[in-house]
């Protein structure tokens, strides 16, 4: 049993629930070294906290208010480092890092102690284990997620030992798609968006949804630089098969595509090929339909993928349900919740990829020297 655990050479182990008294990880297998402090996790944890992208430093909205898409639950997410660094850098031994729950309003759960949510994991949870924490979904509440952020940071702090990078992004929300890309926008804009102006629209249709009491979804897109080829272990582990599971071990997500993806479906051989040369005796790719992976296995190119986040199941419509003896009823959600995952989903995409590239680094290193 278990499904806790993540990870072959870079290892880690969360652990925590969404009303519980903390959430932390355990990272095994990061080599000695590194430069690593609170502060380096800190900062991906803060990127994640709800409003994070349209704060300052000293925690306030830059516009005096909270992100429409964010729930109101401010929670400091403060780290602390239990074991694994001295003097600023990995010893190579385990590094365990907790981060406490501080601001929980059980209350909030009270009256669906006993009704399953729609669209949340009250029921799967329920008929796993005959029992279920229904205080903001327990183990499966996206708060979950922050320990992988803060695992994610120390594979962060590893890849860009050897020049690798992690970037994602919101690409669409609520129906409403990036038409332009800026990098410098991403971490300036409430959705965390590569285009300042479907941001704003993004914005104006968020508030509307959440007038309304309903949500959204949106998708998410991820880019890997720096990783060599060669990274990958087939058959059965290769890069985009590892990369899918860590994607689709985040609750919110639903669909991953590499490259070109589903519509590689609609395209001939001919214009699919990624053509090669060796201008300076190293293979280029003059397109990267294959999403900078061929036969499991990473070919130098830039790795990028998308993922489908679905709607926020928690909304304020009347909905119907069952409760735990079978009975139906109505039931409305109320409480502190998003309206829309993306912009508090894409440092956990970071991470989750970083975490598998890591690993993959790590066995390429075992396989070659």
């Amino acid at each position: 049993m278990g499904g806790s655990t993540f990870g072959t050479l870079f290892r880690i182990t969360t652990f925590g629930e969404s009303h519980g008294a903390a959430l932390g990880v355990v990272v095994d297998g990061c080599p000695p070294g590194i430069p690593l402090a609170e502060p380096v996790i800190q900062k991906e944890l803060d990127r994640r906290r709800p409003g994070a992208h349209a704060e300052t430093s000293d925690g306030l909205p830059r516009d005096g208010k909270l992100n429409p898409a964010s729930t109101a639950r401010k929670e400091a997410d403060a780290c602390e480092i239990l074991s694994g660094v001295f003097e600023g850098r990995t010893t190579g031994t385990p590094i365990a890092v907790v981060i406490r729950n501080t601001n929980q309003k059980s209350e909030d759960y009270g009256d669906i102690a006993t009704k399953f949510r729609p669209g949340h994991a009250d029921y799967t949870y329920f008929e796993k284990y005959g029992v279920r924490d229904y205080r903001g979904g327990g183990r499966s509440s996206g708060r979950e997620t922050a320990a992988r952020v803060a695992a994610g940071a120390i594979a962060k702090a590893y890849l860009a030992s050897k020049g690798i990078s992690v970037l994602a992004w919101t690409a669409e929300a609520a129906g409403i798609a990036c038409e332009t890309f800026d990098a410098t926008a991403i971490e300036k804009n409430q959705f965390r968006a590569c285009d300042s102006a479907a941001a704003e629209r993004m914005l104006a249709r968020i508030i509307e949804l959440k007038k309304a009491g309903d949500s959204a979804g949106g998708i998410v897109t991820c880019a890997v630089s720096g990783v060599p080829a060669g990274i990958g272990e087939p058959v059965f582990e290769k890069l985009d098969a590892e990369l899918a599971r860590a994607i689709l071990s985040i609750g919110a997500v639903k669909g991953i595509e590499f490259g070109a993806g589903f519509h590689s479906a609609r395209m001939l051989g001919s214009e699919w090929n990624d053509p090669m040369r060796a201008p300076s005796g190293t293979a280029e790719f003059s397109s990267n339909h294959a999403g900078g992976i061929l036969g499991g296995i990473s070919t130098g190119a830039e790795i990028r993928f998308n993922a489908a986040i679905k709607p926020v199941p928690s909304i304020s419509l009347p909905q119907k349900t069952i409760d735990v003896l079978g009975t139906e009823c109505d039931m409305a959600i109320h409480g502190r919740h998003d309206v829309c995952l993306c912009p508090r989903i894409v440092p956990v995409i970071e991470s989750m990829t970083a975490l598998v590239v890591a690993d993959l680094t790590l066995r390429q290193l075992a396989c070659r020297g």
